[in-house]
């Protein structure tokens, strides 16, 4: 674990770096993965673009390159994890994988996943973004150590950032042939906000029926997620001034600093309080 010395074992030494957030190596590891996850859905975006053969080129390149790093270090967590199937059913691992798959497969098969790489594995590409949740799963970051709330917001924010980014990318992926207004990721992008926001300009607006359940998609998940993660801080803040007390009667944690009996049962609990206050 984190601030703990580094192991003697291969294994476990693959383990302690991929997880460890204090020693120079383990920084360094996070902060390369966190860059190089940000350049990685950058080219994404960036593909979506008109730009020349040579700038082309160079990104397809720069993909490749970044997508054999995540490989290497996905087969390192497989390899360093006490517990290799968990880890392979992971949320977090599957990811990985998925991210990386549809470069994997164009490198390996060129020929056949030619047409494949225009539906299927585009639309697939977009889930990159996931990745940037691994960041998250903890309060250890290389710059330190946050609080619950600050933690929490952390994910909200993210939260929005991918439903937005990820109906952004599956609206592109099947509209953008069919649509003269999504020409770019950033059109796609565009549309994504103003209607999950329920602005609603109508400038763009889906031809596919693709496009319309992508939306929709969207929508229900912004819905859904945005006010379940708010809610966690809404009660974390609202429950800041209370004491982690269970009730033995009827096991309500959390009572008033001054609560000598349980407010939902009346059983009588006990609990410390500064008389000075």
């Amino acid at each position: 674990m984190a601030g703990s010395p580094a192991p003697s074992d291969t294994r476990e030494q693959v383990r302690f770096y991929l997880l460890d957030h204090e020693t120079p190596l383990g920084k360094a590891i996070d902060v390369a993965l966190l860059v190089l996850n940000l350049v990685f859905i950058a080219v994404f975006v960036a593909e979506t673009y008109p730009v020349a053969d040579g700038t082309a080129a160079l990104l397809w390149r720069a993909e490749v390159a970044i997508a054999a790093v995540f490989l290497v270090e996905y087969g390192l967590r497989l390899y360093g994890a006490r517990n290799r199937a968990a880890e392979f059913l992971n949320a977090y691992t599957m990811v990985d994988l998925l991210a990386v798959l549809p470069t994997v497969v164009i490198v390996a098969f060129p020929v056949s996943a030619v047409g494949v790489n225009i539906g299927f594995l585009r639309v697939l590409r977009v889930i990159r973004v996931l990745r940037f949740y691994r960041f998250t799963d903890d309060a250890e970051f290389f710059f330190g150590t946050i609080d619950d709330n600050t933690l929490r917001a952390t994910k909200l924010l993210l939260t929005v950032l991918v439903i937005f980014f990820i109906t952004a990318g599956l609206f592109y992926s099947v509209e953008h042939r069919h649509n003269p207004g999504v020409a770019t990721f950033g059109d796609a992008f565009y549309y994504t906000v103003v209607t999950i926001t329920t602005v609603g300009f109508g400038d763009i607006v889906p031809v596919t029926a693709a496009g319309r359940w992508v939306t929709v998609g969207g929508i229900i998940a912004g819905i859904i997620l945005i006010p379940w993660q708010a809610g966690k801080i809404v009660r974390e803040w609202r429950s800041r001034e209370k004491i982690s007390v269970t009730c033995p009667n009827c096991g309500l944690s959390y009572h008033d600093p001054d609560a000598s009996h349980c407010k939902a049962c009346g059983h009588v609990i006990y609990q410390e309080y500064d008389s000075r206050q």
